[in-house]
């Protein structure tokens, strides 16, 4: 049976819907009453998340969590995570109350460059190709100006513009590599405008330019697109106190405490194993902020990983030290984000979102994250060289089995009850689940 269709995209909402309750479920209805059961009651907020991408045929929920007590450069904020992973908005709001008593966190951005690329072929002579360019350089900034203008009374623009010559990586294939400042725009689409324009000002310039013989003056763009790798776009979170100020409940002996986390950084800077999973740690505090504020995860995914990897090898995205009898702990990530443009202005929850963190600029904004990033971080590698992690990763993912199995009131009492004092595994509380409903 072929479950092909022409023109789905033509279909009405209801009729996709009908035609894949039908095509792949033996109750269509079931399937029907679900999808719709996640539809917005406002028709107005449904007709907004439908025209967000094509084909949508229901809402697909992640919990919007909040974490407070987040003490930022003197001044306390709370941090909206969008995120389905259990402990994690737990383990942000643990480490931020931690802490906040312990002088806070300290951030600052240290460069706001974006950028953008027209790859192309040139087959002729490399030398008169950068004398073509040194020559026409300034028609790409004058050729951009209707695209910039607005831009530019925002304090942004194009940077710079070099011509890169990259024949040793592939026969003939040269780059005209821009920079750009979008100030509280993400600016994907202002990038791409510009780029596109550089690339027709390119060929045109060069079928003009006498010095290029005939076969010179064709130039193939293969394409002209933004990089998700920005890494002069750099943000820096921090923690420090003195190793004494460490002490808490899990922690009897700072000191010792204080080394061992060292250790576990170390191994995760020189180990890329422990570095992918010690680096997604990070990640479940920077993409749900960055998923709270309607911005990209996936670009942020890619080039925060293409900057771990930016030395040969992938490594630890956090450091840490001991100098003086001082615990320092800190991240520096690339981080491209806006906070005006895209769903910043569209989505309900995205608004509140940044309402809730006082409408902050694309450079705040950069600051929030990645401080969430390093919260998360450290609550793990507290447990990790502490309690161990699964105890309190499991506690909280228990409301998961529970749901699983439909548990009624009496038995989450009883189950909750239970494992107060005994370790959480999935097959610990299904055994318990079971041993229950035998006895009924």
């Amino acid at each position: 049976m072929s479950n092909a269709i022409a023109g789905f995209s033509k279909l009405s909402q209801e009729e996709k819907i009908n035609w894949i309750a039908n095509t792949y479920f033996s109750n269509p209805q079931v399937a029907i009453s679900l999808l719709k059961s996640y539809w917005n009651t406002d028709e107005k907020v449904q007709k907004l998340h439908d025209e967000f991408i094509e084909n949508t045929i229901s809402n697909f929920y992640i919990p919007l969590g909040i974490a407070p007590n987040f003490l930022i450069n003197g001044e306390y904020h709370t941090i909206p995570m969008a995120i389905e992973e259990s402990s994690v908005v737990a383990a942000a709001s643990k480490a931020a109350k931690f802490w906040s008593t312990r002088g806070g966190f300290k951030t600052m951005v240290i460069n706001t460059e974006k950028i953008g690329q027209v790859h192309f072929i040139f087959e002729g002579d490399a030398l008169k190709l950068e004398t073509f360019f040194n020559k026409i350089k300034s028609h790409f900034f004058i050729q951009t100006e209707s695209i910039t203008k607005n831009m530019q009374k925002r304090g942004g623009g194009i940077l710079d513009i070099e011509l890169k010559n990259k024949v040793n990586l592939l026969p003939n294939y040269f780059q005209l590599h821009a920079t750009f400042d979008t100030k509280d725009s993400m600016g994907a689409n202002f990038i791409n405008s510009c780029l596109e324009q550089f690339a027709k000002t390119l060929k045109e310039e060069a079928l003009l330019y006498d010095a290029f013989s005939e076969s010179e003056k064709d130039i193939e763009v293969v394409m002209s697109i933004l990089s998700n790798y920005v890494p002069n776009c750099i943000v820096r979170a921090e923690v420090s106190c003195p190793i004494d100020y460490l002490v808490e409940k899990h922690i009897p002996n700072p000191k010792a405490f204080a080394e061992r986390f060292v250790r576990a950084v170390q191994i995760a800077e020189v180990e890329p194993f422990r570095a992918v999973t010690h680096n997604k740690g990070i990640m479940n505090g920077v993409d749900a902020v960055v998923l709270a504020t309607g911005n990209d995860f996936r670009a942020v995914e890619a080039g925060i990983h293409a900057y771990a990897s930016r030395n040969g090898t992938y490594s630890s995205l956090s450091h840490a030290k001991i100098e003086n009898d001082i615990f320092t702990f800190w991240l520096e990530i690339p981080l491209a984000l806006g906070t005006v443009g895209g769903l910043t202005t569209l989505h309900p929850l995205v608004k509140l979102s940044l309402e809730i963190l006082q409408n902050p600029s694309a450079e705040e904004l950069m600051q929030f994250v990645a401080v969430a990033g390093l919260a998360q971080n450290f609550a793990a590698l507290r447990s990790l060289t502490t309690t161990g992690i699964q105890d309190g990763h499991m506690k909280m993912h228990l409301n998961n089995i529970l749901n699983q199995f439909e548990a009624t009131e009496e038995e989450r009492h009883l189950i909750r009850k239970h494992f107060k004092h005994h370790i959480v595994s999935h097959s610990g509380v299904v055994d318990f689940i079971e041993n229950l409903r035998k006895l009924e």
